[in-house]
């Protein structure tokens, strides 16, 4: 860069710092915002017109780094000491995902009666007595459908005691160490 070019980006300084400060109230942040300016500004000089108001030039680049940053900032938190991100626990959703879609083929594999009394009493939340009035059979049919219904969803989903249900092994050993 040229001296020439590096005397007219110093002479804009002053006002630059003094309309970031305008922008963000705050001294630091405001040197922060002129330096990715004038960065900014020097990595794209070939774009600037030579015939063009540079000091407008240089308030568009500002304000729109300024725009960027504060429309990130809307998504993030600050947390220096990482308090807020230790407290955040959250499950994977792959795994998830991958346990339904297998579910979903085991159900196919059930009986019709089978699948249809878990479907009512265990996804829809119906009771007993609501199951059997819409199939037509007695309560105890329903409950041995679905007592017949979940020892083979165990078996064929390889579930063999409470443990197995939830988050994978790896996700609750990581879990209960994070606590």
């Amino acid at each position: 860069m040229a001296d020439d070019q590096a005397l007219l980006l110093e002479e804009q300084i002053p006002a630059l710092r003094r309309y970031a400060f305008a922008l963000v109230r705050d001294h630091d942040a405001a040197d922060d915002l002129v330096q990715d300016c004038l960065e900014r500004a020097l990595s794209r000089w070939y774009l600037r017109r030579p015939e063009g108001d540079l000091r407008a030039w240089l308030f568009t680049i500002l304000r729109n780094q300024f725009n960027s940053e504060y429309r990130q900032r809307r998504w993030t938190t600050e947390d220096a000491d990482g308090i807020y991100v230790d407290s955040l626990k959250v499950v994977p959703e792959q795994s998830s995902w991958l346990e339904f879609q297998e579910l979903r083929v085991a159900l196919t594999k059930l009986p019709p009666e089978q699948r249809e009394a878990i479907v009512l009493v265990g996804a829809s939340g119906m009771t007993y007595e609501e199951a059997a009035s819409i199939c037509g059979c007695a309560i105890g049919t329903i409950k041995s459908r679905v007592n017949r219904g979940r020892t083979r969803l165990a078996e064929l989903l390889a579930i063999e005691t409470v443990e197995d249900f939830g988050p994978d092994q790896e996700s609750r050993a990581v879990m209960s160490a994070a606590r």
